[in-house]
């Protein structure tokens, strides 16, 4: 988590998949139902239990397009990087579930795609395989109701966080945590969603304690049953995610990919954002006030033009398709044009390096921004 000003936010670590194996660029960047299942804190006590592995589940069971369930989880899988069976959070209208493919392109769609790079190609932030000795992307953990709520004690922004307790599971996944259980740093982010009350709890430098509490620099509720989606916050306030948005309906996940349906905005990063915000973001998270910037929230979305290539892969293509149209969310600061996903073992790091990386962000248009807020 960074401050600048009176921003508030958490920094992020881009991550560059290679055939090899990974390069580290810096950015700012399961549960049962039953019981059970801007820095990191000093001297964090060692978790509670060991690493959970990545995800190893078979063929998806994502219903075909068409069927999805908006703003009920409770058909979701248990477990970390469970799948939501064909649910979506939030309604149908909100932001996130939107088709944009026909809304008005930003009067300054060109100097803001331009400010990001016209010439660099997107990169998938997520994958399959370790790097670094952790799983690639922020990973998740869905819980039921008689997963034991716990307390969490806030280290830095409390005052801008919903309160305790959370439905954490002690052996919850953390992002950037090591499978060998060695230490590790980073934003480690932790994402729950309890299906049986369809909200998501999201935590910032989380850190587990031997008595079953966590440590965390801060933390947000979202109701994903609802377009009042985080009743508890306020405008101005961050949340896990530096624009103070939600970070786990913004995921690229295997489950939904595999079906070659996203039928959602994605989340992705840029170097440098404006201090502003346009809803649904809530916060800023820079000191330039430069107008030729873009501000936490912005969406873009891939052009009408962009034909698809024929023997893109499955995975790729539904990405490709929902950035058509649904576009992404500038979400944080971090490497330029870099999608935020869950990791899992199924994912083709090579074909996502390849197919995704030939999408240039000159393929890119700046979706018309309403309401924007200049703190």
């Amino acid at each position: 988590m960074h401050a600048i000003g009176q921003s508030r936010g958490w920094c992020r670590w881009a991550v560059m998949l290679t055939v090899a194996g990974a390069v580290a660029l810096p950015g700012c960047g399961g549960g049962s139902d039953g019981p059970g299942g801007a820095g990191t804190p000093a001297q964090p006590a060692p978790p509670t239990a060991p690493p959970t592995a990545p995800p190893t589940t078979p063929a998806p069971t994502t219903p075909p397009s068409g069927s999805a369930t908006y703003g009920n989880l409770q058909a979701a899988s248990l477990g970390p990087g469970a799948s939501l069976n064909g649910a979506l959070p939030f309604p149908a209208d909100n932001a996130w579930n939107t088709d944009i493919s026909k809304a008005p392109v930003d009067p300054d769609s060109d100097a803001l795609i331009a400010s990001i790079g016209l010439t660099r190609g997107l990169h998938p932030d997520f994958g399959a395989g370790l790097w670094e000795g952790a799983p690639i992307g922020i990973p998740y953990v869905v819980v039921g109701a008689g997963q034991p709520k716990v307390k969490i004690t806030f280290t830095d922004y409390g005052d801008e966080s919903d309160p305790g307790p959370y439905p954490v599971p002690p052996n919850a996944p953390i992002e950037g945590q090591r499978a060998d259980g060695g230490p590790f740093g980073g934003d480690r982010h932790v994402l729950v969603v309890d299906r049986s009350a369809n909200r998501l709890y999201e935590l910032g430098n989380a850190v587990p304690q031997a008595d079953g509490s966590w440590l965390a620099s801060g933390g947000a509720v979202f109701h994903l049953d609802s377009n009042t989606v985080r009743p508890g916050g306020r405008a101005g306030w961050t949340s896990a995610d530096a624009a103070g948005l939600p970070i786990f309906p913004g995921l690229a996940r295997y489950d939904e990919a595999a079906t070659g349906v996203i039928a959602h905005a994605l989340r992705f990063t840029v170097s440098r954002t404006r201090r502003a915000y346009v809803p649904p973001a809530t916060h800023w998270a820079s000191s330039d006030t430069s107008a030729s910037l873009p501000p936490m929230g912005m969406r873009v979305r891939l052009r009408a033009a962009y034909a698809i290539p024929a023997g893109t892969s499955t995975e790729s293509r539904a990405i490709l398709q929902a950035l058509k149209t649904y576009g992404m969310f500038v979400a944080d600061n971090g490497s330029s044009w870099y999608i935020s996903g869950a990791p899992d073992a199924r994912w083709n790091n090579d074909a996502l390096l390849r197919e995704l990386g030939a999408v240039k962000g000159a393929d890119f248009e700046v979706v018309r921004m309403q309401g924007l807020v200049k703190p």
